[in-house]
């Protein structure tokens, strides 16, 4: 059974149709470009903020690492879901700031879940703003809730494809003995807001005052071979925005040049343990264009209340 078309006044599914049977299939799209609205009703951090530090990198804030794990988009087999990593990557990160790392391990979110239901698109990409839209209206759930496969679902998104636990016996080979698993209910991690980031200015007060943010660039073969610690720098005319990154910090180095510090979504094997760090000011892969950060919360948001604009 195909998974139903997306109306964004009632649920936050893709239409798959259109949004993601584009010829090329980018990872990404552009942000929004599913979502007619965006979620604030607090000001901006921009506006709020009279200046920022010189650095942020919230792998290490006064000695305290807020991450939640890399990820890897590409194990077991290949699936274009960094719209769906990037976003739940900064969104756990978010929560991990917000609860202190009180909880017992730092909080994960699950990226197949979304993949699973569509919420923002499939392997076959999607846009990032769905997810926290989904984020928004219905949650997201724990990493422990679903181990990544990096595969679409080949029927209707159901409870079982959300929260799952089994028992045995293991099932043989080419089995799923989905008969021996059950749906299980955990607790949803919600976004309050969400909402478009752009620029410099807009980047580094949101970065400063609520954590990472998620944002498109042109991925290139340049990047692709990117490896070690060195300030990346190409710039593109007209960027084609094709896959999803999160922005976890800036810094500067000693000679004066700053940069982004950014979280891929390839495995802890490329760049410098999964992360880069990009040239700032020149729009680098136009990573300075498009961008998008969600408020977490574990209440779930009044609908009734919502402001839009």
């Amino acid at each position: 059974m195909p998974q139903p078309e997306w109306d964004g006044a009632y649920n936050t599914t893709v239409n798959a149709e259109t949004f993601l049977e584009e010829e090329d299939k980018p990872c990404r799209f552009r942000a929004f470009s599913q979502v007619p609205f965006q979620v604030k009703t607090t000001p901006y951090a921009h506006e709020t903020l009279e200046s920022v530090p010189e650095t942020v990198d919230w792998r290490n804030m006064n000695g305290v690492n807020y991450m939640s794990w890399n990820k890897n988009q590409h194990i077991p087999r290949y699936c274009g879901s960094c719209w769906a990593q990037a976003t739940t990557s900064a969104l756990a990160d978010r929560f991990n700031i917000m609860n202190g790392l009180s909880t017992s391990s730092p909080v994960g979110l699950n990226a197949q879940v979304v993949v699973n239901c569509e919420s923002g698109g499939s392997c076959n990409g999607g846009d990032p703003a769905l997810v926290y839209l989904h984020a928004h209206r219905k949650g997201l759930k724990h990493d422990s809730c679903m181990n990544y496969i990096a595969e679409n679902l080949d029927h209707k998104c159901e409870a079982i494809d959300i929260c799952r636990d089994c028992h045995g016996p293991p099932p043989a080979v080419g089995e799923q003995l989905l008969e021996n698993c059950r749906a299980v209910t955990d607790i949803n991690y919600y976004a309050s807001e969400f909402y478009k980031i752009v620029g410099v200015d807009q980047m580094k007060a949101e970065l400063a005052a609520n954590g990472p943010i998620e944002c498109g660039i042109q991925a290139t073969d340049e990047f692709d071979a990117y490896v070690g610690d060195y300030i990346y720098s190409q710039v593109i005319e007209n960027p084609r925005l094709n896959h999803a990154i999160s922005v976890i910090g800036y810094g500067k180095n000693d000679d004066g040049e700053e940069y982004w510090i950014g979280r891929n979504s390839w495995g802890t094997y490329w760049g410098d343990y999964g992360f880069f760090y990009m040239k700032m000011y020149e729009d680098n892969l136009g990573i300075e264009t498009d961008c998008v950060a969600a408020i977490p919360s574990y209440e779930a948001p009044s609908q009734s209340a919502t402001f839009t604009q």
